[in-house]
C-alpha cells in the first residue's frame, strides 16, 4: 500500500504543471457555466414564483435537458458549436440549471406570507419587497441550489476533455486507456477534492445568520468571477499549428512520449476524443492530429498520414485474444476465429472503416457484406451448446470485427454468442477479459506489448521493427502471465499514425514527422 501511494505522489509530482494547468482549467469551467446558470435560473426562478402557471412547464423542460446523458448532450453541441470550452460550458450550464430554478421557486414561495403582508402595509413596492425580503428570506434555500449545481458541475466537467475543452478529465480518461491507475487518481482525487472543498464553503456560507448574509451574498459574483477567470489563466505552448490527441495517445511511449523523446516534437496540443478529432481536423480546428493508419475517415476526410521515420510507432496486427479456459469449454471457438486469419489487409480494413465511419453503415452489414465475398458467410444454428461472450473497443474497427466473430461463431458451431460492445479503452477491455466478464476480444500486439506488458526499454528497441517478433513476444508473456492466448493475426497493421490534411501537407512541405519538427522549429 505504501508503495503504491508513494509511486502515485511520484507521478503527481511529476506531472504537477500539467495537473495544476488541468485544475485551473476544471475550477474554470464549473464556475463560468455555474455564473451564466445563475444569471438565467434566478430571474427563472423568480418569474416562475410570480406566474405559477407557467411553473410546471419551466421546471419540465430544465428537468427533462438534464435528463440527457452527459456524452450525449455533448454531441448534439458540437455541430452548433464546435470543439472546445464553449459547447462544455453550454452543456455544464444545462445541468447547472434545474436546482437553480428549483430552489428560487421553492425558497420565495417559503417566504411567509405574512412577512410580505407587512412590508406591502408599510408601503413598499414590489420590487422593494422581492429585493429587501423575499430574496434575503430565501437566500439558503437558493444557495443549496447553487451549491448542488457546484457539485454536479465539478463531476460533469470531466468529461469535458473528450471535446478539447481540458480540465481533470484527461487524466483519467487517459488512465482508463493505458491501464494506469496513478493517472486515473491524479485526475480523480482533485475532482473529488474540488466538489468536497466547493461544497464545504458554501455550506458554510449557507449557515450565516441573515444579519451577515447580504454582504457575503454580495461577495459571491466577485469570488464566481475570479473563480472562472482560471480557466484563462494556462498559458498554451505557442505555435502556428496545434495537435489533436486522445487520452491514450497522451500517456503512450508510442504516442505523445515517444514524439517528445525520439523526435523532440513540441507542438500546441490538446486533449480530444477520437469520435470527433478527425472532424476537427477537418474543419481546420486541428492542424495535426494522432489516428490510426487503417481509419476509414483518413480518405472521407481528405487526411495523410505522416511518415514515421524515426520508427516510434510498432506493428499493430490485430487478432482475437481469448481465455484459456473459455478455448477449452469451447472446443470449435479457435478454429472458428482462425477463420479470419489472413483475411483482410491494410486496405481492406480501411474500406471497411470508410463504410461505417462515414457512409454510416451499420457494423453488422459491414461484417456480412464482408464474410459472404469472402464465402465465409454461413447462416446462424441457432446454437444452444453454451454461450460465448465477445468484448471490443469503442471504435468502429472494433465494432466490424466483433461482428465478424459473432457471425462466423452462430454460422459454424452450435454456440450462441452475448456481444459486449464498446468497452472503452485498453483497459476496460482487458480487465474485463482477465476477471471472466467476456470471453474474447481483438486486440493490437503493439497495445499488448507496451500498455499491458510494459516491458523494459531494451525489450522494446528489440521488438518494435520486427512484426513477427513483437507477435511472439506478446503471445508467449501473455499465456504464462495471464492464461490468455493470441491466436492467428486477422491480417492488417492498425498503427498509431499522426496525421495532417493533404492540402496543409503539400502547402508546408510536411511529409514526415521530422519535417514537422523542422518546421515548428523554424517558426
Amino acid at each position: 500500500m505504501n508503495n503504491q501511494q508513494q509511486s502515485l505522489w511520484a507521478f503527481m509530482a511529476i506531472e504537477s504543471d500539467k495537473l495544476l494547468t488541468q485544475t485551473l482549467q476544471h475550477i474554470g469551467l464549473t464556475f463560468i457555466s455555474l455564473i451564466i446558470a445563475v444569471l438565467i435560473g434566478l430571474p427563472l426562478g423568480i418569474f416562475i414564483a410570480r406566474k405559477k402557471q407557467f411553473s410546471g412547464a419551466v421546471l419540465g423542460v430544465a428537468g427533462v435537458m438534464q435528463t440527457i446523458p452527459s456524452i450525449a448532450l455533448l454531441g448534439f453541441m458540437i455541430p452548433l458549436l464546435g470543439i472546445g470550452a464553449k459547447p462544455a460550458i453550454v452543456a455544464l450550464f444545462i445541468y447547472a440549471l434545474l436546482p437553480i430554478i428549483r430552489n428560487t421557486y421553492t425558497g420565495i414561495l417559503g417566504v411567509d406570507a405574512y412577512v410580505t403582508e407587512a412590508a406591502t402595509a408599510m408601503g413598499m413596492s414590489k420590487r422593494q419587497i422581492l429585493l429587501k425580503v423575499e430574496l434575503p428570506l430565501a437566500m439558503p434555500v437558493i444557495l443549496a441550489g447553487i451549491r448542488t449545481a457546484t457539485v454536479i458541475n465539478v463531476g460533469v466537467a470531466t468529461l469535458a476533455s473528450f471535446i478539447a475543452a481540458g480540465g481533470l478529465g484527461e487524466f483519467i480518461f487517459g488512465g482508463i486507456s493505458l491501464n494506469n491507475t496513478n493517472m486515473i487518481l491524479a485526475g480523480a482525487i482533485p475532482a473529488a477534492l474540488l466538489a468536497i472543498i466547493f461544497d464545504f464553503l458554501l455550506s458554510r456560507l449557507q449557515n450565516i445568520k441573515l444579519k451577515k448574509l447580504r454582504p457575503a451574498t454580495a461577495a459571491i459574483p466577485v469570488l464566481l468571477l475570479l473563480l472562472a477567470s482560471l480557466y484563462f489563466i494556462p498559458s498554451a505552448y505557442g505555435g502556428k499549428l496545434t495537435a489533436g490527441f486522445t487520452p491514450e495517445f497522451m500517456g503512450r511511449q508510442d504516442g505523445d512520449l515517444g514524439l517528445r523523446q525520439k523526435y523532440g516534437l513540441k507542438i500546441h496540443t490538446i486533449v480530444i476524443s477520437d469520435a470527433v478529432m478527425y472532424k476537427a481536423a477537418f474543419e481546420k480546428e486541428l492542424d495535426v492530429i494522432s489516428g490510426y493508419s487503417t481509419d476509414g475517415r483518413l480518405k472521407a476526410f481528405g487526411l495523410m498520414v505522416l511518415r514515421d521515420d524515426k520508427g516510434i510507432f510498432p506493428p499493430y496486427y490485430a487478432a482475437p485474444i481469448v481465455r484459456d479456459e473459455s478455448l477449452k469449454k469451447f472446443p470449435d471457438l479457435e478454429k472458428t476465429l482462425n477463420l479470419l486469419s489472413g483475411r483482410i489487409n491494410d486496405s481492406i480494413m480501411t474500406e471497411l472503416n470508410y463504410r461505417t465511419d462515414y457512409l454510416h453503415q451499420s457494423p453488422e452489414k459491414v461484417a456480412k457484406d464482408f464474410l459472404v465475398a469472402q464465402r465465409l458467410y454461413k447462416p446462424s444454428r441457432n446454437g444452444t451448446d453454451g454461450m460465448v461472450r465477445i468484448g471490443s473497443k469503442i471504435f468502429g474497427e472494433q465494432y466490424i470485427l466483433a461482428q465478424m466473430y459473432t457471425m462466423l461463431i452462430k454460422g459454424y458451431t452450435d454456440y450462441d454468442v452475448a456481444t459486449k460492445t464498446g468497452l472503452g479503452g485498453t483497459k476496460i477491455c482487458f480487465d474485463a477479459l482477465t476477471n471472466n466478464q467476456i470471453d474474447l476480444y481483438p486486440e493490437y500486439t503493439g497495445t499488448g506489448l507496451l500498455v499491458l506488458l510494459q516491458p523494459d526499454q531494451k525489450t522494446i528497441d528489440n521488438l518494435t521493427h520486427d512484426k513477427d517478433k513483437t507477435y511472439t513476444f506478446v503471445k508467449q508473456e501473455f499465456e504464462k502471465r495471464y492464461h490468455i492466448s493470441w491466436l492467428q493475426p486477422i491480417g492488417f497493421n492498425n498503427a498509431y499514425a499522426l496525421m495532417m490534411r493533404q492540402k496543409q501537407s503539400d502547402d508546408l512541405g510536411v511529409k514526415t514527422i521530422s519535417d514537422l519538427k523542422l518546421y515548428l522549429d523554424k517558426k
